[in-house]
């Protein structure tokens, strides 16, 4: 019995923690997603004082309209958690009053017979009317023990009542939490809507400017190449070195790079914050969906204006490069992985240096009155994803 009474409060302590955790990690990935559209919204602000509509303000925009259904459906799975706890609650409440329903019954019971036994010379002759000495015994014990039975269930009683308050308090918060989740939702309803009305607009006045975009794409394709073969001789080269390494070298390397993947998705965040606004891969135009943009070799990530670049993992400088389009970029190398970090108007490393996860490389310029980073990930030459490895908190 003690032991079932030991499993079944085991089970009860981890119910409870799992379901502040996760009620703690919810909340969580909304304030982060309610971040990011913070973000969105100050780097919109910035560009909208801009004279012309760009696909830049398009991608904003529909960054937005991607958070804020994720914001959605966050909201969504808060509600109908809460709205599950508020259930189970509702049924430990009942529970509880049925308990004590059956206590003030059991309370009422005895009250009444110590009333109709209330003359204690009735009490003695009870005991002296025993027939024997075990069974007078036996009856002083229990004429003993009566009274003690009812401060006894009186003050568990009081914990009861005072138990079902509690739970009765926590029942109306969690119903005040749900409505007010509900609220959120209406609203953020109405924010979507009024996100995607926009983009349909934006997407109307770029339509008109194919010949213009096409122009763009071509010189941003050339820009992309440049600094892909420039990357990827680079990376040739440090292949070549790597190979010519002495025994040591090569075991401190093969060392790293094991420990940095095993950070996979773990990694920081390149900048202190930040939303990324173009994916890695093959992507077609935000509004010519037949002409297909320059694959991306990595993820851009629009942040802050002038935001520090940070390293994602300790390393050493492989090389500092000046790419039309990209301004200053800094490769890291990481054992056999490399990071690559560009649009930067000031660098604060030099080839060489040795560098720890959050050290700063420099500060990234301005564009369109923003700040956006582009940022790599390699294995030896084969790209990542770097959506894969760094953290999604």
């Amino acid at each position: 019995m003690k032991r079932i009474l030991l499993i079944l409060l085991l089970v009860t302590a981890t119910v409870s923690t799992g379901s502040a955790q996760s009620i703690e990690q919810q909340t969580k990935k909304r304030e982060a997603i309610e971040r990011e559209l913070e973000l969105l919204d100050k780097q919109l602000q910035t560009t909208k004082s801009q004279q012309k509509t760009s696909t830049r303000e398009l991608n904003l925009i529909q960054q937005k309209v991607s958070n804020r259904r994720r914001l959605l459906s966050q909201i969504e799975a808060d509600i109908q958690y809460i709205d599950h706890q508020s259930r189970q609650k509702e049924q430990e409440v009942k529970k509880l009053e049925k308990e004590l329903e059956n206590l003030r019954d059991k309370y009422k019971h005895l009250v009444y017979n110590a009333y109709k036994n209330r003359d204690k010379t009735s009490w003695i002759l009870y005991v002296l009317a025993s027939k024997n000495v075990e069974q007078g015994y036996r009856r002083w014990s229990y004429l003993r023990s009566y009274s003690q039975t009812m401060k006894n269930t009186a003050q568990t009683i009081r914990d009861k009542t005072q138990g079902l308050q509690k739970e009765m308090e926590k029942l109306a918060d969690m119903k005040l939490e749900s409505v007010s989740m509900k609220t959120q939702r209406e609203k953020e309803y109405r924010s979507l809507a009024q996100e995607e009305k926009k983009a349909k607009e934006i997407i109307t006045t770029l339509s008109r400017r194919e010949r213009e975009f096409r122009s763009q794409i071509t010189a941003k394709r050339k820009e992309v190449e440049r600094l892909n073969r420039e990357i990827e001789r680079i990376l040739a080269e440090a292949a070549k070195a790597n190979d010519n390494a002495g025994a040591t070298e090569i075991a401190k390397a093969r060392v790293l790079s094991g420990i940095f993947a095993e950070n996979k998705g773990k990694l920081p965040w390149p900048v202190k914050e930040g939303v990324i606004i173009e994916k890695f891969g093959q992507h077609n135009h935000p509004v010519f969906k037949h002409i297909k943009l320059p694959f991306n070799n990595g993820v851009n990530i629009a942040t802050s204006l002038n935001s520090e670049v940070m390293v994602v993992f300790d390393g050493v400088v492989k090389q500092i490069l000046v790419m039309p389009g990209y301004n200053q970029c800094v490769l890291v190398q990481h054992g056999n992985y490399y990071t690559f970090y560009t649009k930067m108007e000031k660098v604060r490393v030099s080839a060489g240096d040795q560098v720890k996860t959050g050290e700063v490389l420099g500060i990234l310029t301005e564009s369109e009155g923003n700040s956006v980073l582009h940022f790599q990930l390699w294995q030896g030459t084969s790209k990542q994803n770097p959506e894969h490895w760094i953290s999604k908190n």
